[in-house]
This record gives structure tokens, sequence and C-alpha cells, in this order.
């Protein structure tokens, strides 16, 4: 695998989206590519940080609006 190959798919790789086979050949391209696997370590660092600070809170009122443009009842899950 290139590296052109491996940042297409480094997407598909961290949302855990690829076969076994594929993330093999990836995990093996990042082993071995220093330039490849310190794209990959910002991607992840950068992907927990917004899990861990970007918590807002949606308002139940703005819940309720977007529910009801869309068309959603109230008794449906959401």
């Amino acid at each position: 695998m290139d590296c052109e190959a491996a940042s297409y798919r480094m997407y598909h790789y961290l949302d855990g989206e690829l076969t076994v086979w594929r993330r093999w050949v990836i995990t093996r391209h990042l082993d071995r590519c220093p330039p490849c696997s310190h794209g990959f370590d910002f991607e992840m660092e950068l992907r927990q940080v917004i899990a861990s600070r970007c918590r807002d809170r949606v308002p139940e009122d703005l819940k309720r609006r977007v529910a009801d443009a869309l068309g959603i009842a109230d008794d449906e899950p959401r």
C-alpha cells in the first residue's frame, strides 16, 4: 500500500469500517511510514479532543422544533 491509498482510507480505518485484511494492510503501512503514522496520530488526537470537549447539550425546545419540522411524532424513537 502506498501513502496515497493509506491516506484515502484513513477515515474508514479510524471509523472501523474496513475488513480485517484492509486494516492489517494499513496498520503495516503505518508501522513502516513515519509521515503517515504522524498523520494518523494527529487525526486520532483530534478526534479525542473533539469527543472530550464538544459536549454541548441541545435545548429541548430546539429538538422539538426540529422533530416537528421533520414530521417526527413525540412517541417515535429518536
